[in-house]
């Protein structure tokens, strides 16, 4: 089974969002609820991953959260975090 990033979970939501929308064929609200309680579990480990980057200064952890997203772009959600949680301002 290959490895789920941050930007395939934000995938799915989005896909989520769509299939509910659908005026012809909607998802079904209790599947949707379904998906959104995984997402927060797994939104909450990348929380925790979070931490653990902070704690080591950066150094990729487990892959979740992409080494693009950990440092190389300036909308990194990686870096908006650990500048918020140091009281800086995101940019």
């Amino acid at each position: 089974m290959a490895k789920s990033k941050i930007t395939d979970l934000r995938d799915h939501l989005f896909e989520t969002l769509t299939a509910l929308r659908d005026k012809d064929h909607p998802m079904d609200v209790n599947r949707a609820r379904a998906v959104a309680e995984v997402a927060k579990v797994v939104i909450e480990t990348a929380k925790v991953e979070v931490e653990f980057l902070k704690v080591r200064g950066g150094a990729s952890a487990t892959g979740f959260l992409t080494e693009a997203e950990d440092r190389d772009t300036e909308a990194s959600p990686v870096r908006a975090a650990l500048e918020i949680r140091a009281g800086g301002a995101r940019r």
